[in-house]
């Protein structure tokens, strides 16, 4: 069955490695708004798309044995290089090459060996504009920082989703969604149009993993159903929310239909891939 994950971050990454334990055709859908750290100067510098959520998750589903994926996540501590990660400046250069983000991550992928399909939500770097009771604030790095916040998009608001993401999704058994930042990570990869309708469009199974905890001050006095409720104010409309046993949110109601399963680490900091993995193949077989 073909599965998708849609977001960005550690998150995404977390979810495409539960994925890839219980199908082999998993693709995974990722923001590319990012402007922060390494990614942030990048783009500064070269002008090119954020590549630091798709790093993260060609990592999740490369060859574990590839020497190129052992060292893909190795930061220069050093000079000008100084905080750079391997994968970030091989991407970026690929990118620099060829002006295709696709490509570029259609190759790299093929070199660490990837079991499966990572895609950039858009053909192009974009910048997350967010509408807060303070006013509007711009870029993806300046929003984390903020809260209350009512509403996310995109510059450019056209931005085009790659022809094989809408596919996907559109052809999915399965849509994963999260967990990760609500707004800068999950809804800057789903905002963008061509996501949003396949999203809407899709007969997949759309499953929400509930964050941990709210993030401050991003998501800050969230509730579980704020947490849809934000999602539906963006069109995208969820058939199950999974939470873990241990979250804030896991007494929380919630007007979408909820599991409440055990699906974090033993310190309950992140989500646990192997636990994750069979709360999403149980509901899988539903």
């Amino acid at each position: 069955m073909k599965v998708v994950a849609v977001g960005g971050g550690h998150g995404t990454a977390v979810t495409l490695r539960a994925l890839k334990l219980i199908s082999p055709d998993v693709t995974g859908v990722v923001s590319v708004a990012d402007d922060g750290g390494s990614t942030g100067r990048l783009r500064a510098m070269l002008n090119v798309a954020a590549v630091g959520d798709l790093r993260k998750c060609l990592g999740a589903l490369a060859d574990p044995d590839n020497p190129l994926t052992t060292s893909f996540e190795h930061r220069f501590d050093v000079g000008e290089l100084s905080g750079h990660t391997v994968g970030n400046l091989l991407l970026v250069g690929l990118l620099d090459a060829t002006g295709n983000l696709e490509e570029s991550v259609r190759a790299l992928a093929e070199v660490m060996g990837v079991t499966g399909t990572i895609v950039p939500a858009s053909c192009e770097g974009v910048v997350l504009l967010a509408s807060t009771e303070d006013g509007p604030t711009r870029g993806q790095s300046k929003v984390a920082r903020s809260s209350s916040i009512r509403r996310i998009s995109l510059e450019p608001a056209n931005a085009a989703a790659p022809i094989v993401a809408v596919e996907t999704i559109e052809r999915a058994g399965v849509v994963v969604i999260g967990p990760g930042s609500l707004f800068t990570s999950v809804l800057a990869a789903c905002v963008v149009p061509g996501i949003t309708q396949a999203l809407a469009g899709t007969k997949a199974k759309k499953i929400y993993v509930a964050n941990l905890r709210a993030q401050i001050p991003e998501t800050e006095g969230y509730t579980l159903q704020d947490h849809v409720d934000a999602l539906e104010r963006h069109g995208v409309a969820v058939d199950l929310v999974l939470v873990d046993e241990r979250s804030s949110f896991a007494n929380d109601s919630c007007k979408a239909p909820t599991r409440v399963r055990d699906l974090a680490t033993a310190n309950g900091l992140m989500h646990d891939v192997q636990k994750l993995a069979t709360a999403l193949l149980e509901e899988v077989r539903r």
